[in-house]
């Protein structure tokens, strides 16, 4: 006890009551550090990780409802199956309009792993000018209905000045086997 009262005391002695406060300061600091900041850090770290995941969580919801917008368009372009036929007679008349012949159009269809679809073919040769049979294939392929052009292959004229042109043509669609609407939810 002689000791303290000696250094309460001495010269340096209102200095001592300042360091206890700085000691004080010090231990709060650290107790501060410790229990509010490095929570707040953890607690910060695990909401940006939560924001993280919500933020992709929403880009996969807009991605899966731009993809139910999508499927709805092209569900609403595809003709009936019931429509096939009507459909291999527009295109029939609309090679007359552009005075190419279509002699012996074939038309089948197929079934395709979607449900509630089939594929459509149609198959034959095609005959006319180049520059009618140009417009006929742009006709097609702008048509309204999607009608998709899989092969076109010359067959070899006769003689190099032939004016005709005449190709093997296969072109599909896709069908609808039933009358329905696709929603989106």
């Amino acid at each position: 006890m002689n000791m303290i009262t000696q250094q309460l005391r001495g010269p340096y002695a209102p200095l001592i009551p300042w360091c206890l406060i700085i000691i004080a300061l010090f231990a709060g600091l650290l107790l501060v550090h410790t229990i509010g900041l490095e929570g707040a850090e953890q607690r910060r770290a695990q909401l940006e990780s939560e924001w993280m995941q919500a933020r992709q969580r929403l880009t996969h919801l807009k991605e899966a409802k731009k993809a139910r917008q999508d499927l709805v368009e092209v569900w609403s372009v595809l003709p009936f199956e019931r429509d096939f036929a009507p459909l291999a007679l527009g295109i029939t008349e609309e090679a007359k309009r552009n005075r190419v012949t279509l002699p012996a159009l074939s038309y089948k269809t197929e079934a395709t792993p979607v449900a509630k679809t089939s594929k459509g073919i149609l198959q034959g040769t095609m005959t006319g000018r180049y520059e009618d049979l140009r417009r006929f294939l742009y006709e097609l392929e702008t048509a309204e209905e999607w009608i998709i052009i899989e092969d076109l292959d010359l067959v070899r004229p006769a003689s190099q000045h032939e004016q005709t042109l005449t190709f093997n043509i296969k072109i599909s669609t896709f069908l609808r086997n039933e009358p329905g609407v696709v929603t989106v939810q």
